[in-house]
This record gives structure tokens, sequence and C-alpha cells, in this order.
């Protein structure tokens, strides 16, 4: 009797004679618009991450320019605590300037971060470990984006993120070792 659709028969089935016989990959159908497309799919990834697609010269000496990345350019607004006027600063990077303090060594800090302003991730599990009552603002153009984010020393992980960023924070980067 012919099993229907989704059946499963316990009765024995014959192996083929040969081993060449069997099935041993998957047989995978692919039209030529999904060749293409897939094709297509796997060029573009794959040029995501060249120097060409970053805007930087082929080394050709063409004398053609590459495109400016967008501007760096941030205020900074440290309180050392909630009973002394905070210190305000300015940071720009491409090249390093502004009134922050070694403000090249602040670009050069922010630019090993790959998100330097990103908060904490939501449901993050941190030691409630208070490291000082130091909080700072920070807003301003990163690369072509806007930044407004706001920083402090009140648990694990917000000290952690402060700390990835020290010398964006000039005189209170370390606040432990400044009275």
């Amino acid at each position: 009797m012919p099993l229907g659709r989704g059946v499963i028969s316990c009765e024995p089935v014959a192996e083929p004679a040969l081993a060449a016989q069997r099935p041993t990959g998957m047989k995978i159908r692919m039209t030529s618009a999904a060749a293409l497309t897939a094709t297509a799919t796997v060029l573009t990834l794959a040029a995501c991450g060249s120097p060409q697609a970053a805007g930087a010269g082929t080394g050709t000496g063409t004398g053609a320019a590459s495109p400016a990345r967008p501007p760096v350019s941030l205020t900074i607004k440290v309180r050392p605590s909630t009973h002394v006027t905070a210190q305000l600063w300015t940071l720009s990077c491409g090249p390093a300037g502004g009134t922050l303090p070694h403000p090249a060594a602040a670009c050069a800090a922010l630019a090993r971060v790959s998100d330097p302003f990103a908060p904490v991730s939501r449901g993050m599990m941190c030691a409630m470990i208070y490291s000082g009552p130091q909080t700072a603002i920070i807003e301003g153009t990163w690369h072509g984006k806007r930044v407004d984010a706001t920083f402090s020393r009140v648990d694990s992980c917000q000290t952690a993120r402060w700390s990835r960023i020290a010398p964006v924070f000039g005189l209170y980067a370390n606040p432990a070792t400044t009275g």
C-alpha cells in the first residue's frame, strides 16, 4: 500500500549495492538569476572592508585626493563632584586640537574604541561599586554622527566605560590620582 505524505514506514529499505549510488550531499537547485544575485551580494560585501570603500587612496599616484572623513568636533564638560563647577573643554581630531589637555591622546583613545559614546547595554550585569562622583557630558560631532553622551562612575560598567576613553576627561581622566 502506498504511503501518504508525512507517513513514516517501519519496513526495511534496501541499501544501494554500490557506495557510488548513495546520495552523499545536498543538491541545491539555483536559477541563473539567483546565482547572479548571490554573486553580486558577495562582491558587495567583500568591497565593504576594502581601502577603496573606506575612502583611502589607491596609491597609484594619480594625484586624486581621497574624500575627507567628516569632522570631529566635541565639547566636553566634566564635573569632578556635585559641589564643584564643571570644567569645559573642546576637542577636534584630524588634526588633534582644542582646549582639552593632550588632544592627540584623547583622539587616539576615541579611535581605539569601536563606539566610544555608546551607553552601557541594557540588561548588563554591573557590580554596584561606586568609583566617584565625577560626571561628564560630551556633545558635538564624531565622524559625521551627532554625539550627546553622559558618563559617570556610579557602578563598574559606567567606570569601565569612563576608563576606555579616559584621556577625553582631561585632568579627571583618572580621578583616583587627582585631588
